[in-house]
């Protein structure tokens, strides 16, 4: 498949900031005070949602039509995801502001790790429903961006605490620790798992000729086409190489170093969260790039 920038934007940022947020009123349930934390954390949350929002337009051919979006509820997954964010970025306002004018913040915390599971499932289960991408087609896919998403956010979390609320940094930081352990192991278990796949589908099932020689000597039109342009990514495996590399580095090695070396410095942890937040951009473009669709058995050999 190829890679939209605006989706890989959209999918790292709204995990990142659902991620920030549980971290945030775990640590409020914990009984922590930190309001300083926790209103300029909710601030912080908002705007990875609105941002990633934002970037979501980018991927829409009439951008004043997004409302529509969310008619399919029933049977899209797309548009529950459509319903959930709106509702999700409410919630955290809500919660910020229960802060900002000392109100209770019990019920719009609820909430709003209730809508941030559910977006959680919903911006996964967008792909895990696709039978014919055995790559997506696992719960493995909605785990990956529930564990990536928190991991992330918990690595932000430390990084705010560090700068406004320092007795709690350590313990975000440890906290980061273990969830990208968690991911990270969860997206090798991915990897593992696809790489033992095997193509459903081949020449003589795709076109319903039973030959056990079958040679392609036309594509059917002589330029390129959207089906030549938005399934196949067009990138050379040295590419493709180089995105998985880089996210294995980033998403937990480098970032773990921080964690572990420098739990309590703003700057560093601020320096974790860029370069992971790197490497996660890194993985969700090999998550699109990796997806084998079944018409390029028919377009790729020839684009």
């Amino acid at each position: 498949m190829k890679p939209a920038w605006s989706v890989l934007l959209l999918t790292t940022l709204l995990g990142a900031g659902q991620g920030l947020f549980l971290a945030l009123f775990a640590a409020e349930l914990a009984g922590i005070a930190a309001r300083g934390l926790f209103l300029y954390g909710s601030i912080a949350s908002f705007g990875l949602l609105a941002a990633g929002l934002l970037a979501s337009f980018f991927h829409l051919g009439r951008p004043e039509r997004a409302w529509r979006s969310a008619a399919m509820w029933r049977t899209s997954w797309l548009s529950r995801e459509v319903i959930v964010l709106p509702a999700f970025m409410a919630s955290v306002s809500l919660w910020g502001f229960a802060h900002w004018f000392g109100l209770s913040t019990l019920w719009p915390g609820v909430a709003g790790v209730v809508l941030a599971a559910a977006l959680f499932v919903c911006t996964g289960m967008i792909y895990a429903c696709l039978k014919f991408l055995q790559e997506w087609h696992t719960p493995l896919t909605v785990i990956n961006y529930a564990a990536l998403g928190c991991a992330s956010g918990l690595t932000l979390a430390a990084a705010l605490a560090a700068w406004l609320h320092p007795p709690l940094a350590a313990a975000y930081a440890a906290a980061a620790l273990a969830a990208a352990a968690f991911a990270y192991l969860m997206r090798l278990a991915s990897l593992a798992r696809n790489a033992r796949l095997r193509p459903k589908s081949t020449l003589a099932t795709a076109i319903g000729v039973k030959h056990p020689k079958i040679a392609q000597i036309a594509q059917g039109a002589m330029g390129g086409s959207f089906n030549t342009r938005e399934f196949f990514h067009g990138r050379p495996r040295e590419v493709v190489r180089a995105a998985r590399w880089a996210f294995l580095a980033l998403v937990f090695p480098v970032p773990a170093l921080f964690l572990l070396l420098a739990p309590h410095s703003p700057g560093m942890l601020f320096l974790s969260f860029t370069l992971q937040y790197a490497g996660l951009l890194a993985e969700r473009w090999y998550f699109f790039a990796e997806a084998r669709h079944p018409q390029n058995l028919y377009y790729q050999a020839i684009a």
